[in-house]
């Protein structure tokens, strides 16, 4: 009976501090994203994997943007037996961490990436399970923090834990592989490379630490059923469902890989039309979807709809002014991702090494990006919104002009490290305001799903941009331009021309909902 009582309304434990639970779910959702974006492209350059091969692997990093199509289901269905004790959002948290933890484990054990395609099937499964676990949180936050106030700090908490397992994750993994590669070079015949494989290993073993403190937690409000018993539960279906998405990501990327050869895309191919023309689709569809949705009544099928009514409603509240804030939201954060998989593919043909990289990647990193996100998440509750997004926005554009910089001077450990500062400074600093900018966007009656159609939208453009990353350096290079300084420079402009949006933002306010007190 006392246990039943142990967690408040949101389904935090009481006693257990709100901050600290936002570190620790921030933490459990940043260890692997690295794993299978800025390492693994490390890892496929250490292979001799080719640079418009390397580009396309970062398109591994779009799951995250089309995580709206999932994310409703998270809302409305629960996990089988984990939800009886441990309740819903932490229920999905709970499988998405077992979801993680054997995706790295797999890709440790294929870590000499001699079938590109199982490395990428590996991969997929890592973003997916990442991304889930990231939608989860993300809707308990809303659900915690529906204001301003409240969001700052919780927002900077999150992220703070989220960027603080990133680094950790991408210093220590290069660091360890380095170390573990030189030890021993025996397992090599049997398709294992000892210092890929120790470090993926080391990180899953990380990604596991919140699951058991979560499944310690007290009951949460509402729930019924015994720990043990749920528990048990919970893990049997739970290696069902992973068992079933391998299955499935499998045969999708067997039909992917096999169209993509019949139109004759290859590592030769100039894929930025194509990318292009389809970072344009979305924009075409909102002009002509958003005339008839402004006019749909309270009791429309397409905005009472549990699948598509979360994203109907967005477009409703905001009317045409929401195809502004897409393409605002698309490209203010375009230089952080664009570098993400390109910029350690750079620093290694400079000439460092992954343990420099490591070390920078490390303490350095750690603490700018800690000090970038905590005067993130305090500007956003003193400074209005037009003021914060152009500061963040301005120093993350810095960072990317410093790995130009950085290209242009000598090969040294302290230089690497300021480029490495002002990278992650500006980066966590927008980062943090972004966050927050894009909550406030959301309804509160659909946390979860709109969330996660914001936050995934915001890096389609983005992340499309980084595939063709490796083809545009490589085009640059054979016309005889410094490819990298011209690929770092344009992605810090263009973050940069998201600011000329702030003006027709000033007036993008949601419409008054129109329905019924107890239907709103």
């Amino acid at each position: 009976m006392a246990e039943a009582v142990t967690a408040d309304t949101h389904g935090i434990p009481r006693g257990f501090p709100r901050m600290a639970l936002y570190v620790l779910l921030g933490f459990s959702a940043g260890l692997p994203f690295y794993m299978f974006s800025t390492v693994l492209s490390v890892r496929l350059a250490d292979h001799g994997v080719v640079l418009a091969v390397i580009g396309f692997f970062a398109w591994v990093q779009l799951l995250p943007t089309f995580k709206f199509l999932w994310a409703p289901l998270l809302d409305k269905y629960d996990v089988p037996g984990f939800a009886r004790f441990f309740g819903k959002r932490r229920g999905w948290i709970m499988l998405s961490q077992l979801g993680v933890f054997t995706s790295m484990v797999a890709m440790a054990l294929f870590s000499d990436d001699a079938s590109l395609p199982l490395t990428a099937l590996f991969a997929v499964l890592l973003a997916f399970w990442t991304t889930t676990l990231e939608v989860a949180a993300d809707a308990w936050r809303i659900e915690l923090a529906p204001t301003p106030e409240e969001q700052g700090p919780v927002a900077a908490s999150n992220l703070w834990g989220y960027r603080t397992a990133m680094v950790a994750a991408g210093s220590g993994a290069l660091l360890f592989a380095d170390v573990a590669g030189s030890i021993s070079a025996s397992l090599r015949s049997f398709g294992i490379e000892p210092g890929w494989t120790a470090s993926y290993l080391l990180i899953a073993a990380g990604a596991a630490v919140p699951l058991p403190i979560l499944a310690l937690l007290p009951r949460a409000p509402g729930a019924g059923g015994g720990r043990a018993v749920s528990l048990a539960t919970g893990l049997l279906a739970s290696a069902g469902i992973l068992l079933a998405m391998t299955a499935t990501v499998a045969a999708a990327g067997w039909v992917i890989l096999g169209a993509a050869s019949g139109i004759g895309i290859s590592a030769d191919t100039n894929v930025l039309p194509w990318v292009l023309g389809i970072a344009m689709l979305p924009f075409i569809v909102m002009a002509f979807f958003i005339p008839k949705i402004r006019n749909l009544p309270p009791d429309a099928p397409a905005r009472t709809s549990a699948a598509i009514g979360p994203y109907v409603d967005f477009f409703w509240r905001y009317d045409f002014m929401a195809i502004a804030v897409m393409a605002f939201v698309s490209i203010y954060r375009m230089g952080d991702v664009l570098a993400l998989n390109l910029s350690k593919p750079m620093i290694l043909a400079l000439g460092y090494t992954k343990t420099q990289i490591g070390w920078a990647d490390g303490a350095v990193a750690l603490g700018s990006s800690i000090v970038g996100v905590g005067l993130g998440g305090w500007m956003v509750t003193k400074w209005r919104w037009g003021i914060t997004l152009s500061i963040g926005a301005f120093f993350a554009a810095l960072g990317n002009f410093g790995f130009v910089w950085l290209a242009h001077m000598p090969v040294d450990q302290n230089t690497l490290y300021f480029a490495t500062a002002a990278d992650q400074f500006g980066n966590g600093m927008a980062g943090a305001v972004f966050v927050v900018y894009l909550s406030m966007l959301v309804n509160p009656r659909f946390p979860g799903a709109q969330y996660a159609f914001l936050s995934g939208f915001a890096f389609l453009l983005a992340r499309l941009l980084a595939g063709a990353g490796g083809s545009i350096v490589t085009k640059l290079d054979q016309a005889g331009y410094n490819g990298f300084d011209m690929f770092f420079l344009a992605s810090g402009v263009i973050s940069l021309a998201a600011l000329l949006f702030l003006p027709l933002l000033a007036n993008a306010k949601p419409r008054p909902d129109d329905r019924a007190p107890e239907a709103a």
